[in-house]
């Protein structure tokens, strides 16, 4: 799928959201590895990363060349700052008409709006696409993820208390949420 917009940030900053191709895969992994050093949300560390900028570019042109799936990049002042993404639940008839949502802003760019027109912009790609329903995972002490989520109609369906097991804190809850289209 193809996007882009332009937004103006909340301290007035342009950000470009556009879908990410082979020329971004290794500012993509390098976001990918800021973003996983700086929260203990995702769901890996930068040390567990196997990826490469081939395989990254890779990723992103499959994305870019599909008809319903997107990686769609926040880019400020021509750096990569955040990244979401739509992705296919499955291919079988049972479960076409659900998308898995993934997202991560870098810290120094957190309260601008990023996230907000990210997921706007997953959400919009969702309904081109043809999906009924999007879903997403998200770490139970997550509060601001949470009621980004909540405000844009996402609504608890379960939860995961052992989901992930935090090198700093243990065991970590998951929250499954998801939202009718």
């Amino acid at each position: 799928m193809v996007y882009n917009k332009t937004i103006i940030l909340k301290d007035g900053r342009e950000c470009l959201l556009k879908n990410g191709t082979a020329a971004d895969g290794a500012a993509c992994l390098d976001l990918f590895l800021r973003t996983h050093e700086q929260t203990d949300f995702l769901a890996s560390y930068p040390d567990e990363c196997t990826m490469t900028a081939e395989s990254e570019s890779e990723f992103l042109q499959k994305a870019s060349d599909s008809d319903n799936e997107i990686e769609i990049l926040a880019v400020v002042n021509g750096q990569t700052v955040g990244s979401a993404g739509i992705e296919a639940h499955g291919s079988s008839s049972k479960m076409r008409h659900r998308a898995d949502f993934g997202i991560s802003v870098d810290c120094e760019y957190w309260g601008l709006g990023i996230g907000n027109a990210l997921m706007d912009a997953c959400l919009s790609c969702a309904v081109k696409a043809g999906y009924k329903q999007i879903e997403l995972g998200v770490v139970a002490t997550n509060d601001k993820a949470i009621s980004l989520y909540q405000k844009k109609g996402f609504v608890e369906y379960g939860r995961n208390p052992k989901a992930f097991v935090s090198r700093h804190s243990g065991y970590q809850e998951m929250i499954l949420m998801r939202k009718e289209l």
